[in-house]
């Protein structure tokens, strides 16, 4: 069994909340998303079993398959970054790069995960990873894109993702860091900027 062609499902998909939602859900749902994000980053997709996610997130797999359907639809929505790039979009240029960093920080404050950082788990090779690279550069770094006015758009989208990326590793991997700590609005004061600027062009 292979994963999703990269364009099935997403309308669905967003619908549903994604893998991402922004909104709060409820805890089941949000266990069993980071279980197979995991289970996803250290296996070939074949070898991922939805007992072995279910035994991961302390349900039954009968819940997943209430909530996804089938390990194809999980992995299809761990692998949509869509509720991600709107919300990190959802106000105009002049403003975008305060944003980010607010919408980064509060988002891993509140649901105690992270809006894009899982696209490191895309690194390694196969199909699965493949696909998760696809769809991240597709749904966040081409819309952050096609935002950008002036020369190297495509370069200084990338930039600005990069920036977003390294904020969420080090929130994730330092847990009691300043930066995973300290109110969102000084992280934004001295974060922004520079994201800011590569907005700007």
């Amino acid at each position: 069994m292979h994963p999703a062609d990269p364009r099935a499902g997403t309308a669905a998909d967003a619908r549903a909340g994604g893998g991402c939602r922004v909104t709060a859900s409820d805890s089941g749902r949000g266990a069993i998303l980071r279980a197979a994000r995991k289970a996803f980053a250290r296996q070939p997709y074949a070898a991922v079993t939805l007992r072995d996610i279910a035994a991961e997130a302390g349900v039954s797999a009968s819940l997943i398959v209430k909530h996804f359907g089938s390990k194809e639809g999980l992995f299809d929505t761990v692998a949509d970054f869509t509720g991600a790039a709107d919300a990190l979009l959802a106000v105009p240029n002049a403003g975008l790069g305060r944003h980010l960093v607010l919408t980064l920080v509060r988002y891993r404050r509140e649901q105690g995960s992270d809006l894009l950082v899982r696209v490191v788990f895309a690194a390694g090779s196969g199909d699965e990873r493949a696909l998760l690279r696809e769809r991240f550069r597709e749904q966040v770094t081409d819309r952050v894109a096609t935002r950008l006015a002036g020369p190297d758009a495509g370069l200084r989208a990338e930039l600005v993702i990069a920036h977003l990326l390294g904020l969420g590793a080090v929130m994730a991997v330092d847990r009691e860091g300043l930066a995973a700590t300290v109110d969102p609005e000084r992280i934004a004061d001295h974060y922004a900027p520079g994201l800011q600027a590569l907005i700007d062009g």
